[in-house]
């Protein structure tokens, strides 16, 4: 149950218009007011290998924080995010698919997770679907975040986000839960097997650091929530995050670590701190 929840909140984001970047996953921010170095590193939540390589180890040593996207430290986190993934309004998944639709679904999650659907039937579909991404690779879970929280606790430092849950869980409020739950019955009905093919794409392509192939993945996927929607997921979020990221770089020197695709793109943080005069450099 605790790498189910932990797939739910490390939410699975993607990607927007590529623009030529070096291949990297790490980027040093210095310049317009910042004294020392920060550093912003391009993570995927969920993955097979989260080995952390030199180049890594040694920012981290270097900065004296760690910010994800959201405190993943918070002892409050679980029941925050419980409180943010039932559907407002009184929405059911029961009432927006055809009965023998919801019988496939019933059918698939005793299978895959042992429960039933009818005890998820106010939750967000999307978030249901998080549920299943440890069904999806074929080896233990492993995430780059948990690695980066361990090293930053061995180091007695702090963890933050540049979020709260609750904004997090909010994000799915906005996509609409019937492509939602098409998305969701897609899933059951071909037993994962397309979204399957899709993750191990997506691991492949984030293993060669090449963010602009990282977002041309992700613009490639079927699945209407995150096709559809990248101004929800990830574009606004993005902007949000900007400001937040040049006040805390000032004050002290920060390990940042958000799903890859946030970074590149005309509008991904890396070209939006640019655009307010902070030197963006990759380290290879």
């Amino acid at each position: 149950m605790k790498k189910i929840l932990f797939a739910i909140i490390t939410l699975f984001t993607i990607g927007a218009s590529a623009q030529k970047l070096d291949k990297s996953l790490l980027w040093k921010i210095t310049g317009n007011g910042i004294k020392q170095p920060s550093y912003l590193f391009g993570t995927m939540h969920i993955t097979c290998d989260a080995t952390l390589d030199e180049n890594v180890l040694t920012t981290l040593d270097s900065t004296r924080q760690l910010y994800l996207e959201m405190d993943m430290d918070d002892p409050a986190l679980k029941s925050e995010m419980m409180k943010g993934m039932m559907m407002k309004d009184g929405k059911k998944i029961s009432t927006m698919v055809k009965e023998e639709d919801f019988a496939v679904l019933d059918t698939f999650f005793k299978k895959e997770l042992g429960v039933s659907v009818k005890l998820m039937d106010n939750l967000k579909p999307a978030l249901i679907s998080m549920s299943l991404i440890a069904k999806m690779i074929d080896c233990p879970m492993q995430s780059y975040e948990e690695e980066l929280m361990k090293i930053t606790h061995e180091q007695k430092e702090e963890v933050y986000g540049l979020e709260t849950i609750e904004e997090q869980m909010a994000v799915f409020d906005q996509v609409p839960y019937e492509v939602q739950v098409e998305e969701l019955v897609k899933t059951a009905k071909d037993n994962m097997e397309h979204d399957k093919a899709e993750f191990k794409k997506v691991m492949e392509v984030y293993n060669s650091k090449d963010l602009n192939e990282i977002m041309k993945a992700m613009n490639e996927s079927e699945n209407k929530i995150y096709g559809d929607n990248d101004d929800i997921l990830l574009t606004n979020r993005n902007k949000n995050w900007i400001p937040k990221i040049e006040e805390i770089a000032k004050t002290t020197p920060t390990f940042f670590a958000i799903g890859a695709a946030h970074l590149g793109g005309k509008e991904g943080v890396i070209m939006l701190l640019r655009k307010k005069g902070y030197t963006v450099e990759a380290v290879k």
